[in-house]
Formats: C-alpha cells, sequence, structure tokens
C-alpha cells in the first residue's frame, strides 16, 4: 500500500501536539506495534519542535509554518513511513555541528540539545537539507517490521 498526508501548521508550539495527532492517526493504518507508534510520535514531535524554536527564531509572520508529509510505502516486503518536516525559516549554518548530542543555539531551553540524538535514535534514518534561502527540511525513515503471522 502506498499512501500519503500533507499538513501544515502555523509555527507555533501549541500545534505540535496536532500534528502529532494527524501523522499518528495517518500511521495507524499499518500493521503497526505501539513502540514503533511511539518512535514516530517522539521523532515527529523532536523536528516540528526544533522547525518552530530554531527555524523561525521567534520571527514570526504570516508565512510561519511548518509543513508536515507523510508517506506509507512498501518496499521489498516491508512497509516504511516516512516523514518530512520543512520550515522556511533561519536554516542551519552548521549541520554537522547541530547533530553533536548536547550541541545547543538554545541552552536555555529544558531539553536543548537532544533533538536530532532524539530523532536518530528513534527512527532509522535522519536526512537534513538546509539553507538560508529556503529553511529546512528533515527527512525521518522508519521501517515497519513485518508482523509474523
Amino acid at each position: 500500500m502506498n499512501n500519503f498526508i500533507k499538513i501544515e501548521i502555523k509555527a507555533l508550539l501549541e500545534n505540535v501536539a496536532c500534528a502529532r495527532v494527524a501523522i499518528t492517526s495517518f500511521v495507524s493504518n499499518l500493521e503497526i506495534t505501539i513502540d514503533e507508534l511511539m518512535d514516530i510520535k517522539t521523532a515527529l514531535s523532536e523536528a516540528v519542535t526544533n522547525s518552530i524554536e530554531h527555524g523561525y527564531e521567534n520571527i514570526l509572520d504570516e508565512n510561519s509554518t511548518v509543513e508536515i508529509k507523510a508517506y506509507i510505502y512498501e518496499q521489498d516486503d516491508d512497509s516504511f513511513v516516512k516523514l518530512e518536516i520543512k520550515d522556511r525559516g533561519i536554516g542551519i549554518d552548521d549541520i554537522e555541528l547541530a547533530l553533536t548530542p548536547t550541541y545547543t543555539t538554545k541552552p536555555e531551553l529544558e531539553h536543548a540539545g537532544m533533538g536530532f540524538t532524539i530523532m536518530e535514535s528513534f527512527m532509522d534514518e535522519i536526512l537534513i537539507d538546509s539553507d538560508k534561502e529556503n529553511g529546512t527540511v528533515v527527512t525521518l525513515i522508519k521501517k515497519i517490521k513485518k508482523k509474523k503471522s
């Protein structure tokens, strides 16, 4: 089965829960375990929160949104969930540095520096594409293990 959903939210932290509910509802149509669903939900929350807190740097206007695309696809008898989280913010200067555990540009935040580490630990693959002109796209991929009959 191949399927797709796209949502766009205003870049406000209170909208992270809406994105989480929409995407977890969408992927729950798969034969998925609670653990796999929680992994996706946690990684998605981190990615969307990063887009809002770091991508827009408190510069919010009518164009300050986060777009979330979720894909379900099959490959070699396995199912995959692919999430693309896109902002049109300031971009990431140094992706390699940003991926370093505990590195943060906002040390005043309680959970600062753990977003990408959490995403990497819960997903099978994470890709980051970022530039100053177009913002950042974080792609998260999770293989849904085939259940034994």
